[in-house]
């Protein structure tokens, strides 16, 4: 059987996620950083390492079956791709942003001025959504630096902390768009059984992160307002224990809302309650 192609980040922020990701997925391979692909040895996959600027046109083509890539990425080139699933890591903003002492203070006022930016198809679909007329300079490499220079009156970069605009003298301006990283597949893609379970175990990798594992003890005539709070995959497992009128209740909790379950739990009885991390989930 013919092996599936992947493409990764070769180097860059998603790549030791992607890798980690796969790895947990139960793929082995080895990160090879100074070639372009690498053969899983107990998986159907061969895995690529390449700029992240080229994984779209790599899976529209058919080069790569499946590829991991910052959404903005998959906007900025337009390739035609389909989306699988969001991975959940690689989060950040592209932003517009103006030295501190400008003058700009809307929208508006970036009318006539220049937008230093690496994403100009981003940007011009921004601005023509907001009927801006500004002129885009694209530029590769530090954007930060354009304002400095004299070569923009703002930017629109990728922005993660903040930290660099700060040390470039800009200050956030606008929202352009969110972005995360997303598993892609061509389009016309058929159903192949390999990434269905390749897509079955990220998924269940992703559920995993999302949760934690609940061990508590409580005493059973207080069961009813613990099992009220908890649902778990279907619903709580209970143990009773050795200690007449106790039971141990097994769940899992959702991340989002954890530590306000843990207080409701601790108030409806609860008591040595304990916390571990899911590997996987397979539902």
């Amino acid at each position: 059987m013919k092996n599936l192609k992947i493409a990764i980040q070769k180097s860059g922020r998603l790549n030791e996620k992607s890798v980690l990701l796969l790895k947990n997925c139960g793929l082995d391979f080895e990160n090879y950083k100074s070639s372009l692909i690498t053969r899983v040895s107990n998986f159907n996959l061969e895995i690529l390492f390449l700029r992240d600027d080229d994984i779209p046109g790599y899976v529209e083509q058919g080069i790569a079956d499946l590829g991991i890539v910052g959404e903005n990425v998959i906007d900025e080139t337009q390739s035609k791709v389909q989306y699988l699933q969001r991975l959940g890591f690689g989060k950040c903003t592209l932003k517009l942003a103006i030295p501190k002492d400008s003058a700009i203070e809307r929208l508006e006022d970036l009318n006539g001025k220049s937008i230093a930016t690496s994403y100009p198809n981003i940007l011009q679909q921004f601005l023509n959504e907001y009927h801006i007329q500004a002129a885009i300079r694209e530029i590769s490499g530090s954007v930060e630096i354009a304002p400095g220079l004299g070569l923009s009156d703002a930017i629109c970069d990728i922005v993660s902390t903040g930290g660099t605009l700060k040390s470039n003298g800009l200050k956030p301006f606008v929202d352009v768009r969110h972005s995360e990283a997303i598993l892609i597949g061509r389009e016309g893609l058929e159903e192949n059984p390999i990434i269905c379970e390749l897509l079955q175990r990220i998924q269940s990798v992703l559920r995993a992160k999302e949760t934690k594992y609940v061990v508590l003890n409580v005493e059973k005539k207080n069961l009813s307002q613990i099992t009220e709070l908890l649902h778990g995959v279907k619903s709580p497992t209970v143990v009773p224990l050795a200690e007449e009128g106790w039971v141990a209740v097994h769940t899992v909790i959702s991340e989002d809302d954890f530590w306000d379950k843990i207080n409701k739990l601790k108030a409806a009885g609860a008591q040595g309650i304990v916390v571990m991390p899911i590997e996987k989930i397979i539902l």
